[in-house]
């Protein structure tokens, strides 16, 4: 698809003589003055077109519904094949495991899903853009295959903040989720000299498949500035004032963005507190004053899952939730999905496969790590060798995906 600029450049060529001449005939006011009516206007667009590039801001609440309007009911999970720990595992050449991901992918179409959110890594972008633009693409082309677009995350407060390149730690036996990385990294996050490279990557990335429709969003910042994670142990290597630098960059990050003029949306998802107009915090308001479409998190019971909802209403952007179902917290697909359809919410639960993660264990594997699996899992949908976890879960994602439409 050509933007704007080139069509009227198209029509400017098409409209010269066709004959060969010099440059000075070419600047002749005899040879120019047919074509005067054309420049001027094509100029005049082309200057407009530059304004609006470059002032590209948040959507409009009806830019944002148009959208949603055209889009099947976004319904999926949080991507990650079986045989990776964390994201840099699963991008890096060395790990790289297309065959894999196209086997899962495949398994993910039987349900009716039909989109997957995977997070990317900075450092990947670092080491080998090139690459890393390239794999990208073919996940891309795996997912189209499997009727699947992508919501791309560049950044991710969770977790490990040491994040390091090469060979991944091995899982620690029944802990949850033992080797997940953030981007950036403490270091990074606390050296505003390396915001120059995140500007690099945030803008690279973005604009490799800003008009690409195998890509459904961007979503920018998972759970900025978490430093909770489920107790993942990590409180004593975090940036010190974690929480401030991560806001005064998210902003930032939202405009590194949209400077690549992206076709898609961009969102930031909420996954704690308020979120009422009066009882919004700092890194909220920013989150909903510049996603494009609104994004959130619930690992709760349906009765919070739909008050989180309604809260989120009153702002008129699409919803998706990008994270939900814990099983032992109360979070079910037989209790969210209904609620999610019925709302006109999106709904990505965290886990396809079971597998390094090693998700299916709650949180509190950390404190307690478990022996053997837990009698209910706690994430995750299918086991490794792709045979559901319970049949009638994945009987109700068919069921509802088939008669699923916004």
């Amino acid at each position: 698809m050509l933007h704007t600029p080139d069509i009227l450049r198209d029509i400017l060529r098409q409209s010269l003589p066709r004959r060969h001449t010099s440059a000075a005939q070419r600047v002749m006011p005899s040879a120019i003055r047919p074509l005067a009516p054309i420049i001027c206007i094509a100029s005049l667009v082309l200057s407009l077109w530059g304004t609006l590039a470059a002032a590209r801001g948040q959507w409009t609440e009806q830019q944002a519904s148009a959208w949603y309007r055209m889009q099947p009911w976004p319904v999926g999970a949080n991507y990650i094949p079986a045989n990776a720990i964390n994201q840099l595992e699963m991008w890096q050449a060395e790990s790289f495991d297309p065959n894999r991901i196209d086997l899962e992918l495949g398994w993910a179409q039987s349900l009716g899903m039909n989109t997957m959110r995977i997070f990317l890594h900075d450092l990947l972008w670092q080491q080998d853009p090139q690459g890393f633009t390239r794999r990208i693409d073919r996940v891309l082309d795996i997912a189209r295959h499997h009727h699947i677009r992508v919501l791309l995350v560049l950044f991710d407060s969770c977790w490990d903040p040491d994040p390091h390149l090469g060979k991944q730690r091995a899982p620690v036996p029944g802990v949850h989720n033992s080797g997940w990385v953030q981007s950036p990294s403490a270091k990074a996050l606390e050296d505003n000299s390396q915001y120059g490279r995140l500007e690099t990557y945030v803008k690279g990335i973005v604009a490799a498949f800003a008009n690409d429709d195998r890509v459904i969003g961007w979503d920018l910042w998972n759970e900025p500035p978490n430093s909770d994670d489920g107790g993942g142990n990590y409180a004593a290597h975090e940036a010190p004032h974690k929480a401030v630098l991560v806001r005064a960059l998210l902003p930032q990050v939202f405009s590194w963005a949209r400077a690549s003029e992206p076709s898609q949306p961009l969102t930031s998802g909420l996954f704690d507190g308020d979120w009422s107009s009066r009882a919004l915090r700092d890194t909220e308001r920013i989150q909903i004053e510049e996603s494009d479409i609104l994004s959130f998190h619930s690992y709760d019971r349906p009765e919070l899952f739909g008050r989180k909802i309604r809260a989120l209403g009153h702002y008129n952007r699409p919803i998706i939730c990008t994270e939900y179902m814990a099983r032992t917290v109360g979070s079910t697909f037989f209790n969210t999905l209904p609620i999610a359809m019925k709302e006109r919410v999106g709904a990505i639960n965290w886990g396809l496969v079971a597998g390094k993660t090693q998700t299916y264990y709650p949180w509190d594997s950390w404190q307690r790590p478990y022996e053997g699996e837990p009698a209910l899992w706690f994430h995750d949908v299918l086991r490794t060798d792709g045979t559901a976890y319970d049949p009638k879960e994945t009987a109700l994602i068919r069921q509802m995906t088939r008669s699923g439409s916004l």
